[in-house]
């Protein structure tokens, strides 16, 4: 198995200033914003930097949580830059701001693996607002969005305008993921790279209960699916604690290993942000990336 820790290490426009304590202190252009974040169980490094924060955002007792904004100049929503892409950033009512930074590395990945590979075809499931989606079509591909929320679904939208992506290189669709694919095969539409950032859990219009560790197979099996006679890639991001790049290195290998060409790749690991002048990183979870 080749592991590695993948750092998102070259932003301008945001920037992990410190954690712990179980909170991230972040930098979001001009706006510093404090929020909640379970693996920083260490200390904060310095109280003197937190008290620059002009939101604050807490765990209600009762679930949920809410933003205390301390300054009055910081807006609803406003754009960060990230090499050529342009992203829409607001605080939520769940903590996020639509952006998960640490994904940047895995943004380059997609851009290079794409131009590199002629890569035609790409399916983002749980594409969130599509960012990934972005970084897949500016480099050429032509791209199927797919997530259950309407609402996130529309900020992709507003990204790819953002971007001055051409609108005919994306088809945005609000559905369930696991279903949607399901019908692509029935269909007969195969895609020549998958990128995937499955939920740790969730629950289906129906009342259908979704548990990563549980149906993780079952999604892989209907990627492998409408993957074409030639596929390019695939990319597995999940935030879910229960599955170790290990684990998930297992279950990749099991599902697609037969598919790998002699010159593919299958490397898993974690990818993370550094903070503290590069001392320390930030773990933000798990990626598996392959090319076949």
């Amino acid at each position: 198995m080749e592991s590695q820790l993948i750092i998102s290490d070259k932003w301008k426009d945001f920037q992990l200033i410190d954690s712990g304590n179980g909170m991230r202190l972040e930098k979001w252009d001009k706006y510093i914003l404090v929020r909640p974040d379970p693996q920083a169980v260490w200390a904060k490094s310095d109280d003197k930097l937190w008290s620059r924060a002009d939101a604050v955002y807490s765990r209600s007792s009762k679930g949920g949580g809410s933003w205390e904004f301390k300054k009055n100049n910081i807006p609803e929503s406003w754009n960060i830059t990230y090499n050529n892409m342009i992203l829409k950033v607001k605080p939520t009512g769940f903590k996020h701001t639509g952006l998960f930074p640490e994904q940047a590395a895995n943004w380059e990945w997609i851009d290079n693996t794409v131009r590199e590979k002629q890569v035609n075809n790409v399916i983002n499931l749980f594409g969130y607002t599509g960012a990934a989606t972005v970084a897949a079509a500016l480099a050429g591909a032509n791209v199927c969005h797919v997530d259950a929320s309407k609402g996130t679904v529309n900020w992709c939208s507003e990204n790819l305008k953002l971007s001055n992506v051409d609108k005919n290189k994306v088809r945005l669709i609000v559905d369930d993921c696991m279903k949607f694919i399901q019908r692509e095969h029935r269909r007969g539409k195969k895609y020549d790279g998958i990128i995937m950032d499955p939920p740790s859990f969730g629950r289906g219009a129906a009342g259908e209960v979704w548990k990563l560790e549980k149906d993780l197979w079952e999604l892989l099996v209907s990627c492998k699916n409408i993957l074409s006679e030639n596929p390019k890639f695939l990319l597995i991001n999940s935030y879910t604690s229960g599955l170790s790049p290990l684990a998930v290195y297992n279950i990749t290998m099991d599902c697609f290993g037969n598919m790998l060409q002699k010159d593919g790749k299958l490397s898993c690991g974690e990818i993370g942000l550094p903070f503290r002048k590069r001392r320390r990183v930030m773990p933000c979870g798990t990626y598996c990336r392959i090319l076949f």
